[in-house]
């Protein structure tokens, strides 16, 4: 099963966990490096999504995908 937490690395290579990690074997990760201006281009992109996402037509066509649906 894949699991997905969110860590910060610094320069250095040491890994800050954004929240608490837990294991009871050794595990196999992936690390993917994510470009720090993303949060900010998917900050300034979100009115503008909102305006074509969150009406009432979007909803009832992703309706069959939302739990007890």
């Amino acid at each position: 099963m894949l699991h997905t937490v969110e860590a910060v690395i610094d320069i250095e290579g040491h890994i800050q966990w954004l929240e608490k990690v837990q294991l009871h074997t050794p595990q196999r990760v992936l690390i993917t490096l994510l470009d720090t201006t993303t949060d900010e281009t998917l900050a300034l992109a979100e009115p503008a999504l909102a305006k074509d996402w969150l009406n009432e037509e979007e909803d009832a066509a992703w309706a069959h995908l939302q739990p007890g649906a």
